[in-house]
């Protein structure tokens, strides 16, 4: 692998200009989530991870560090997620190799990511984010699918789109109005890692009584760390940020045990189903976002709703969760179905059912495998809104 070196430029101000270190191509999964890939140390093996400007830190999936037999150590260091608190073990100084770039001396904290790999049918062997994104400038092009990472210094920005101003310490955090029953005025983080549009604390949409009275609210669910996480999800009439609004925005709203949303000081997050509409400047550094729209910005949001959780295991499509009074309840869906192919799809590709399954109003053929018998029913896709 051949690696960029950069010889520093100085500006009649005398600083840095940024120069382009490398460029790679980057896979989406749904809600817009970044995979990319990578090695790490001296071992070749080629591993993928999500690009997350909503870790603080850089992290493996423990498995993935048991199997490059990577050395573990102690830490008193807590993370938190939607569905639990814990304790994590480091593989320490260790060098991500990324197409053209080496980056040296990395903590990596060590998580289970097995749900993940679950939910987006291909392996998730870590979290790129904050020790990482720190080090450089990153652009992600969305248009085209590709990632730039350039050094840090004096960068020009597209004359279109607009510059935010983040508080950075870990995690981006940004300013944004969420109008419904009233227009409240909030921090949220900027979080990539997450594949959905708003989400937000029991406590914060309750005290600022966001959500209009009578608004409808379904029952759903999501996964993060520590595991599923049952929320409501509905609608909010805008949500705005610098100078973008977007209405009818899918809101999840859900009770924030371990405080991952820091409320009252902030009201939760904001994700990439919704910054994946714009080509993102991330410049750390300088405690800077730019935005620029893109040809998803005016793109239709997800708002279907099935209520059934499907998995990728050892190989298979498997539905581990019906909620009670969902469609696919009604449609007879049980627990420990295999899904064989939806609409005559025999892919057994998890993201294309999904995107299948994210077509509001449409009635589809599902085969599937139960007690080992073929049987075919048809569920009925129906909306939050």
């Amino acid at each position: 692998m051949q690696h960029t070196k950069v010889l520093a430029q100085n500006d009649t101000d005398g600083s840095t200009t940024s120069a382009l270190l490398t460029k790679f191509s980057i896979k989406l999964l749904t809600g817009g989530v970044v995979l990319l890939k990578a090695t790490v140390g001296d071992k070749p093996d080629s591993l993928s991870f999500v690009l997350d400007t909503g870790s603080g830190g850089i992290s493996l999936d423990s498995a993935t560090v048991d199997y490059l037999q990577l050395p573990a150590v102690e830490s008193d260091r807590t993370i938190r997620g939607i569905a639990g608190i814990r304790k994590v073990k480091f593989v320490r100084n260790l060098t991500l190799h990324l197409p053209g770039l080496e980056t040296e001396n990395l903590d990596f904290h060590i998580n289970d990511y097995e749900i993940l790999t679950n939910v987006y049918g291909v392996r998730i062997d870590g979290i790129i984010g904050y020790s990482f994104l720190s080090r450089y400038i990153v652009k992600i092009d969305y248009d085209v699918n590709m990632l730039e990472v350039w050094t840090q210094g004096t960068i020009k920005y597209p004359r279109q789109g607009y510059l935010m101003k983040p508080v950075i310490n870990s995690i981006p955090i940004l300013n944004a109005t969420i109008k419904d029953g009233v227009a409240v005025d909030g921090s949220f983080y900027f979080d990539t890692g997450a594949g959905l549009c708003l989400l937000m604390s029991e406590d914060f949409a309750n005290d600022k009584k966001v959500i209009k009275k009578g608004r409808k609210m379904t029952l759903t669910q999501a996964e993060g760390l520590g595991g599923k996480k049952t929320m409501v999800v509905t609608t909010v009439k805008q949500v705005k940020f610098g100078p973008y609004k977007f209405r009818k925005v899918p809101a999840h709203i859900f009770k924030d045990e371990f405080n991952v949303t820091a409320y009252p000081v902030l009201g939760g997050l904001l994700g990439n189903d919704l910054f994946r509409r714009f080509n993102l400047v991330l410049n750390y550094s300088k405690k800077e976002i730019h935005l620029l729209p893109n040809t998803h910005f005016n793109e239709a949001f997800d708002y279907s709703y099935t209520g059934m959780g499907i998995y990728f295991i050892n190989g298979d499509i498997v539905v581990e969760d019906v909620l009670a009074g969902s469609p696919a309840e009604q449609a007879g869906i049980k627990v420990g179905d295999k899904i064989l192919a939806i609409d005559k799809n025999f892919t057994n590709n998890i993201q294309s059912y999904k995107n299948l399954l994210q077509t509001t109003g449409s009635k589809l053929n599902l085969v599937i495998i139960r007690e080992g018998q073929p049987l075919t029913i048809s569920l009925k896709v129906k909306s939050i809104l």
